[in-house]
C-alpha cells in the first residue's frame, strides 16, 4: 500500500498576529490625530468623536478580521488604508502645487478660529499652545485679533480684553514663575514701536513658513515614516487574505 502526503494549504500565523499587533499601532497614530482643532471653528469635540469613528471601525475590522480570518473584514480594512494613502498622497502633492491656495485656506482657518477664541476653552489652549511655541501673535500679526469682538479696538464692547491680545502673544519674563494672563491688555492702543518689546509681532502663517524649510528633513521622514506604515499594513492584509483563500480553494477538493 503506498501512502500519498498531500500538501496543506495553512494560513500563516505571523501574518496574522503581525497584522494584529499592527492595528494596534495604527490605532495609536490615529489617536494622536484628536489633538487637531476643526476648520472654521469647528468645536475640537466634533473632530474628536469622527476621528474616534474612524479609528475605532479601522481597528475593530482589522483586528477582529485577523484574528477571526474574516476576509469581508480584512478587504476593508485594506480598502480603507489604500483609500487614506492615496488621500494622503494627494493633499501633499496638491499643497506643494497650489502653494498659494494653501496659504489662503490657512488664513482663512486661522481667523475663524480666532473669531471663536473664547467660545470653547479648547480651541482656546490650541490657538495659545500655536503662539507659545512658535513665538508669533494671529495669523499675519497682532491686528488678526480684531476678528475678535472681546479683543477688538472698533468695538463698543465694555471688555476688559479690548484692543489687547491673549497671554501666548506676550514675550515671556524668564524671571516671572507665575503666567501673567493680563500682559496682553490694551498693548495695541500703544505705538507699534512699543510692541516688539511686549509681545511676538510676527505672524503665525510666517511663522510656520520659516520653520518648514528649516524642519524639511524632519517633515519628509514622518511622512515616509507613516506612508511605510501604511504599505506595510497593505501588505499584511493582502497576504493574511491570499492564505485564507488558498486554505479554502484547497478544503473545496
Amino acid at each position: 500500500m503506498h501512502y500519498y502526503r498531500y500538501s496543506n494549504a495553512e494560513v500563516s500565523c505571523w501574518y496574522k498576529y503581525l497584522l494584529f499587533s499592527y492595528n494596534i499601532v495604527f490605532w495609536g497614530v490615529l489617536s494622536d490625530l484628536t489633538k487637531v482643532t476643526g476648520l472654521h471653528g469647528l468645536d475640537p469635540v466634533v473632530l474628536v468623536l469622527l476621528v474616534g469613528i474612524v479609528m475605532f471601525t479601522l481597528g475593530f475590522a482589522g483586528c477582529v478580521g485577523a484574528l477571526r480570518e474574516n476576509i469581508c473584514l480584512l478587504k476593508f480594512f485594506c480598502g480603507a488604508i489604500v483609500f487614506i494613502f492615496l488621500l494622503e498622497l494627494a493633499v501633499a502633492v496638491m499643497a506643494f502645487l497650489f502653494q498659494d491656495w494653501v496659504r489662503d485656506r490657512v488664513k482663512e482657518f486661522f481667523e475663524n478660529n480666532i473669531k471663536s477664541y473664547r467660545d470653547d476653552i479648547d480651541l482656546q489652549n490650541i490657538i495659545d499652545s500655536l503662539q507659545r511655541i512658535n513665538h508669533c501673535c494671529g495669523a499675519q500679526g497682532p491686528e488678526d485679533w480684531d476678528f475678535n469682538i472681546y479683543f477688538n479696538c472698533n468695538s463698543e464692547s465694555k471688555s476688559r480684553e479690548k484692543c489687547g491680545v491673549p497671554f501666548s502673544c506676550c514675550i515671556p519674563d524668564p524671571a516671572q514663575k507665575v503666567v501673567n494672563t493680563q500682559c496682553g491688555y490694551d498693548i495695541r492702543k500703544k505705538s507699534k514701536n512699543q510692541w516688539e518689546d511686549q509681545i511676538f509681532v510676527k505672524g503665525c502663517i510666517h511663522a510656520l513658513e520659516a520653520w518648514l524649510p528649516r524642519n524639511i528633513y524632519i517633515v519628509a521622514g514622518v511622512f515616509i515614516a507613516i506612508s511605510l506604515l501604511q504599505i506595510f499594513g497593505i501588505f499584511l492584509a493582502r497576504s493574511l487574505i491570499s492564505d485564507i483563500e488558498a486554505v479554502k480553494a484547497s478544503n473545496a477538493f
